[in-house]
């Protein structure tokens, strides 16, 4: 229940208490009074009765008296009853009063609190230098926003500072590599090398490599891991350049949906098996579209499957295989999912191999909708 019809209720609570003590307590009060009162006019009217039958009354004083009494009974009676009546219905007003009122005072009481939570929903990395900057008394809540923003700051400088790592390391990485490879191949490509270094040099040119897909993977990893700031339309089975497949369209960055689906087809090809076998699935619905990549190979343990999107993890057996992952692969997809508001998941396949699912959110170009589907293709 939202906070402020919890206020509300606590509040008209409160009202509906104070008012049902308040006319409890002058029903009791009236209720006394008037008792005193009708006693006194009953010893009253018996006293003039006994006085009377003293004296040789006229005929009919008996009945006269009883009359009275049963009169002053009935008007108690009447009051009474008009008294709790009035009593309950000015309750009942006052509580209603005491509803609108909190409903008001929670309303008022609680905007500064929306206004956090507005800023807190838009922020992005990109609009991280949005303050609330809230006015008002030096109050709780003001407390809150100066904190909050305070926060906002220090992630915003966070932020920058990865943000001018990230294109640091990509420049002092990547050139120094790319230096080494140059070198490797221009010294080592001549003809005259001795054969028993052609190995060697072989083997560092493909260490090289290693090393560049490494970085690369982790930048892209890193850059993927942001909020995505760059939205456009995409075919996430034109992605798979797949025609023959039902159409999945979805908005967002295309080239780390591009390396997305790239990589679920590297991943499946790579950890293949003699079978060989990779299949693409394109589906949509009305308000998501999917791709799955599913492949043979080696028969996947249900436990490590949430291990593997996990960075450079893969399993025991791939860890000197010679598939040459570094174990980013579905860490990178998992990232650019995330970054995109979807889901990813997993599901080993019986006779081995994995089945990897990445769900999105639809988005059809130009406000046309696009028929959902299902189908299939195979390596």
């Amino acid at each position: 229940m939202p906070i402020r019809r919890r206020l509300t209720l606590t509040y008209g609570s409160v009202f509906f208490l104070a008012a049902g003590i308040l006319v409890a307590i002058n029903y009791v009060v009236v209720d006394q009074i008037v008792n005193q009162q009708v006693l006194a006019e009953g010893v009253m009217i018996q006293q003039a009765g006994e006085t009377g039958l003293r004296t040789g009354p006229p005929p009919g004083g008996a009945f006269f008296a009883s009359s009275v009494n049963d009169q002053i009974g009935r008007y108690r009676e009447l009051v009474m009853s008009w008294l709790l009546r009035w009593s309950l219905l000015a309750t009942a007003l006052v509580g209603l009063a005491g509803l609108a009122t909190g409903w008001l005072i929670a309303r008022r009481a609680l905007r500064p609190l929306q206004t956090v939570t507005e800023t807190a929903r838009k922020l992005s990395e990109e609009t991280l230098h949005r303050r609330i900057s809230l006015g008002g008394p030096p109050d709780e809540i003001r407390e809150l926003a100066d904190t909050f923003d305070s926060m906002l700051e220090r992630l915003d400088r966070a932020f920058d500072g990865q943000r001018r790592f990230v294109a640091n390391v990509s420049h002092e990485l990547r050139t120094p590599l790319a230096i080494d490879r140059a070198l490797l191949q221009v010294s080592l490509s001549d003809d005259a090398l001795p054969r028993p270094l052609r190995p060697v040099r072989d083997e560092l040119l493909a260490a090289n490599g290693r090393q560049e897909r490494l970085i690369e993977g982790l930048l892209l990893l890193a850059q993927s891991e942001r909020e995505v700031t760059v939205r456009e339309p995409v075919d996430l089975r034109d992605l798979a350049d797949r025609p023959d497949l039902p159409p999945a369209p979805t908005a967002g960055d295309p080239v780390l949906l591009e390396r997305m689906v790239a990589n679920l087809l590297d991943n499946a090809a790579k950890y293949n098996d003699e079978r060989g076998l990779v299949e693409v699935r394109t589906a949509a619905s009305a308000g998501q579209v999917a791709i799955t990549v599913e492949n043979t190979g080696p028969v996947v343990p249900a436990a490590q499957v949430a291990l593997l999107f996990e960075p450079f993890t893969r399993l025991e057996r791939d860890r000197v295989g010679s598939a040459g992952g570094a174990g980013l692969g579905l860490s990178i997809v998992r990232a650019i999912v995330r970054a995109h508001g979807g889901t990813v998941t997993a599901v080993p396949r019986a006779d081995g191999g994995l089945a990897v699912t990445v769900r999105l959110s639809r988005a059809a170009p130009g406000g046309v909708s696009v028929g959902g589907g299902c189908g299939e293709r195979s390596w």
